[in-house]
């Protein structure tokens, strides 16, 4: 993961490029937005509060990339990120999640980066830690270093213990030290005493969800003794990573990594927010379905707006959290969404359909192209897989004709095609050791021919 203050938008382009095949407009749009968050935080605080995010829109066919865009965005960007399906939304009153939660799951995925960067700070002081209790359970009468009593806790007549037991235990438990850390004990079990999390049954009453329960069911969850230990057994290699865990959950300071992560979200947050256009209904509907749909809309008005939502680790305000959309618009477009909402994506992004060319480029060039990916796979089986220059174009083009002829899916025909294409090989590969299998385009029409010509049966297998 890269620091996004380190990324210009021609960077960001050059990373998008490595996996992203075209769609330079919306990449472009993409890297200038993230650029001007970096940019809004070196303004002076009056300024800054007043530059608002200029959200994204991404209309485009299924298929040509604006759900990978998000992905490699999320592992791009070291800002909190998250990815959400405006269909698992429903209006407040109907059954299902509201849509504040997605603040709640960003404020989540906040808390769990500035865990993972606190963890790196403490982890040797955990590791040591989680060294002497495995000692302490394996020595269980020798102690790491024998403390000496105060002067006023010692009793009148207590005889000291000798030095030489001492020496001798510090030794005792050196050697048991140098033994553990060679691996010597890691299939030795032992019993350790792990948390025992006990969740108090409850029924939530209607009008109420889950997440807003969430807030408070911490405490109540204390009252009925959320924290009790319960015995277990474990080897040693088992038990040190349930008990390390537990040792650097004790060094977080959980109320600075929130207030990290609060920070954070307000001003460098970025939900994706994909199938936008599932919740658009045309204006002659009525009733049913699309009631609930405009409610989605209507209650993420105020969320893109700036407003502020309740977590379990406090208010977050909204109005600076960068909200990117996208959808196909099949069924509808983009002018069927309220007016509000549009007004609240300034900028618009037309993603292009792809054709035989870009396939070609996709099955290629890639870091993790498709062909790439058949190769490794079959490497694994000891064969080995070789596409001539005129199969790859021969692919592009029936993906292409496929696309054309029945519902246009995009780059997705590719693994539809490739996948149809290597069954045979993937198939008997254990039976095809130390060959080599050259794909060639008769291999290919051998294979695909009389699919891709009969329509009706292309409709159900490609």
């Amino acid at each position: 993961m890269f620091e996004l203050e380190t990324l210009s938008p021609k960077q960001i382009v050059a990373e998008l490029d490595k996996y992203i095949i075209g769609q330079k407009k919306a990449k472009k749009a993409v890297a200038i937005a993230l650029r001007n968050r970096v940019r809004r935080q070196k303004l002076d605080d009056a300024m800054r509060e007043e530059v608002a995010p200029k959200n994204i829109i991404m209309i485009g066919p299924t298929g040509v990339g604006k759900t990978e865009i998000a992905k490699r965005l999320s592992k791009l960007c070291g800002a909190p990120f998250l990815k959400v399906e405006a269909t698992k939304y429903t209006e407040v009153g109907y059954v299902g999640r509201d849509v504040e939660s997605m603040v709640r799951d960003l404020m989540n995925v906040a808390i769990n980066m500035v865990k993972a960067e606190m963890r790196e700070q403490v982890i040797k002081e955990a590791e040591a830690r989680t060294e002497d209790i495995i000692l302490d359970i394996l020595l269980p009468g020798v102690k790491n270093k024998p403390q000496q009593p105060q002067p006023d806790q010692v009793n009148q007549g207590a005889i000291p213990l000798p030095e030489v037991i001492d020496e001798r235990t510090i030794s005792t438990r050196e050697k048991f030290r140098d033994m553990l850390r060679k691996g010597m004990f890691e299939d030795k079990e032992i019993d350790i005493n792990v948390s025992k999390k006990v969740m108090p049954a409850f029924e939530i009453f209607s009008g109420s969800n889950f997440e807003e329960m969430d807030l408070n069911l911490g405490g109540i969850a204390g009252i009925f003794g959320n924290n009790k230990k319960k015995k277990r057994k474990a080897t040693i290699k088992n038990a040190r990573e349930v008990i390390l865990n537990e040792e650097i959950d004790k060094l977080i300071d959980t109320d600075k990594a929130a207030d990290i992560a609060k920070e954070r979200v307000q001003e460098m947050g970025i939900i994706f927010i994909d199938e936008i256009d599932k919740v658009a209904g045309k204006e002659n509907r009525g009733g049913g379905v699309d009631v609930s749909r405009e409610g989605v809309q209507r209650d993420l008005l105020p969320i893109v707006e700036g407003s502020k939502v309740n977590t379990k680790y406090g208010m977050i305000d909204t109005a600076h959290i960068l909200f990117i959309a996208a959808g196909a618009f099949h069924m509808s477009k983009p002018s069927d969404l309220i007016p509000e909402l549009q007004g609240r994506f300034p900028i618009r992004v037309e993603l292009e359909a792809l054709g035989a060319e870009d396939f070609e480029r996709i099955l290629t060039q890639p870091e993790n192209a498709l062909i790439k990916q058949y190769k490794e796979l079959l490497k694994t089986e000891e064969i080995t897989l070789e596409f001539t220059d005129d199969a790859v174009k021969r692919l592009s083009y029936l993906a292409q004709e496929v696309n054309s002829k029945t519902e246009n899916i995009g780059a997705r025909r590719l693994h539809t095609v490739m996948e149809f294409l290597l069954e045979d090989v993937s198939f008997e590969a254990t039976e095809l050791k130390g060959q080599t299998i050259s794909i060639t385009p008769e291999y290919i029409n051998e294979k695909l021919g009389t699919i891709i010509e009969d329509q009706d049966l292309s409709r159900y297998i490609l």
